[in-house]
């Protein structure tokens, strides 16, 4: 699509949207530009956040920024659940940024700013938030841009830093501020897909129902510009008064954290939304108002048995979901999780590090000893990586969700020179999946089936197909790693 990067940094932008108006703002993200000398000594101060996953080169970054002489504030959440890490930097603001930012600014301009700022116990209101500034973001840089609703979920997966950071108590903005941020990026010339970044959209449901119908009627004087999706909990399946709303809205796609289809780990995680239900039917109630689904699966868990490979690949062919994100357990910092097993003598001493294979959001799990022998959970792990993504069972689950879901509603109205670019897309995405690939059958055949089945699905099917190019490669290196990883543990327990 001629995108550098998924997503853009909605954090930044907001963090950047509460700095003083008479700062002149320079926004790097660095997934697709590389911060430079002149962009460095540009700056008086220096803002920077990222995740566990950007550790290694945020830390780089701060030894980089200290050469330069220049006053570096570390924020963000990896920085919040792990400050230690980041002691190098000037000042920590830590937390949410609408509590302990403008405190920081405070000090700064009397010239007394401290190292170290936390918020307590005390959460945000984000209902006073400001507009995020997303007139410093690159649009055509990216696939889609990000708002968020709410902070908070009210569930108690025990494995989950969500509800740590953000509360259990979940806190929304004001539909009018979701209007006013929509239509700014309206304004900005931005048109096509808006993620709601919330943690799980439906966490608080009445407010989402008073939303909802504002964004239908915004949508509707506007000519459907925009579509949307989401990150929820799989009750959403449960409400189809909920569900209907978001199809009149435009929404497209949701990705729900299945983890396991063994209530038993489900149980013992605390993850008892997922329980009691048929889990393929509540995927295929969201299918069926418009949306496409993608899932998160976690292996490692304490309670899992040997059948774990089969319970989750049987589960990806019933939902008939293409897109599953599998990855090994990690113990987050400040987690019930990390809690126990630090009681229990098992949690790893530098359990928090990112290392090398942290980025991939696979191979970086297991910072704990294991009750399951670890082999065995990788070689899990790589079976349900290989299997799911074996062409021939990917792209028949594309045809199967095809089938399955109702476009009938979809209204989304982009300009000739998006659509330009689309077609462009889609004509790079032929040379590369039905020319040259070795799985070019299964994708003319996906193609053909999108056009003659559900022609309103076949934007929907084609992005699932383009996805494969990444994911292809990507459980290739994965599994090669895997292997690579269990030889050298061989070597070594040979040499022992």
């Amino acid at each position: 699509m001629g995108a550098c990067y998924p997503a853009a940094p909605l954090g930044m932008a907001t963090v950047a949207a509460l700095l003083p108006e008479s700062w002149d703002l320079k926004l790097i993200d660095c997934n697709v530009e590389e911060l430079t000398e002149r962009d460095i000594e540009w700056a008086d101060i220096v803002l920077s956040g990222g995740m566990i996953s950007q550790q290694i080169e945020h830390l780089k970054l701060i030894e980089k920024i200290k050469c330069h002489n220049r006053v570096h504030v570390v924020g963000g959440p990896d920085a919040t659940s792990s400050p230690h890490f980041y002691d190098k930097a000037d000042h920590l603001v830590l937390g949410e940024a609408e509590i302990t930012l403008p405190e920081f600014l405070k000090d700064l301009i009397q010239a007394k700013a401290k190292h170290l700022y936390t918020p307590g116990d005390e959460k945000a209101d984000i209902s006073v938030s400001p507009i995020p500034r997303f007139d410093l973001l690159k649009f055509d840089r990216y696939l889609h841009v990000g708002i968020q609703f709410s902070r908070g979920c009210p569930f108690n997966c025990e494995f989950c830093d969500i509800i740590e950071l953000f509360g259990r108590s979940p806190r929304t903005k004001t539909p009018n501020q979701i209007i006013s941020e929509i239509q700014c990026l309206y304004d900005l010339g931005y048109r096509g897909h808006i993620d709601i970044v919330d943690d799980n959209f439906i966490s608080h449901k009445k407010d989402v129902k008073i939303l909802l119908p504002k964004m239908e009627s915004w949508q509707r004087k506007y000519h459907w510009p925009f579509e949307f999706t989401i990150e929820a909990s799989i009750n959403l399946a449960d409400d189809d008064e909920l569900l209907n709303m978001m199809q009149n809205v435009g929404f497209s796609g949701c990705f729900v954290g299945i983890e396991t289809p063994d209530e038993d780990v489900l149980l013992s995680v605390q993850k008892k939304v997922n329980i009691n239900r048929s889990i393929s039917d509540s995927i295929h109630r969201i299918y069926k108002h418009g949306m496409i689904v993608n899932a998160g699966y976690i292996v490692g868990f304490d309670e899992e048995k040997g059948s774990v490979k089969n319970k989750i690949l049987d589960c990806i062919e019933k939902t008939s979901i293409p897109a599953n994100m599998v990855g090994l357990l990690f113990a987050l910092p400040n987690t019930q999780l990390t809690r126990r097993l630090a009681r229990e003598g098992r949690l790893n001493t530098d359990f928090d590090r990112a290392h090398d294979e942290a980025g991939d959001q696979c191979l970086g799990g297991l910072n704990y000893e294991t009750l399951r022998p670890r082999e065995d959970i990788f070689n899990d792990f790589r079976q349900i990586l290989y299997e799911a993504y074996k062409p021939e069972r990917y792209f028949k689950r594309i045809r199967r969700l095809v089938f399955l879901m109702d476009c009938s509603k979809k209204r989304l109205n982009l300009p000739l020179k998006k659509r330009i670019k689309d077609l462009q897309g889609f004509l790079r995405l032929i040379k590369a999946m039905g020319v040259k690939a070795s799985y070019r059958k299964q994708f003319w055949q996906t193609l053909f089936c999108c056009l003659f089945r559900n022609r309103r699905a076949l934007r929907y099917g084609v992005a699932l197909m383009a996805l494969y190019l990444h994911f292809g490669s990507f459980i290739d290196t994965v599994v090669k790693k895997i292997e690579n990883s269990s030889l050298s543990a061989k070597a070594k327990q040979a040499l022992l």
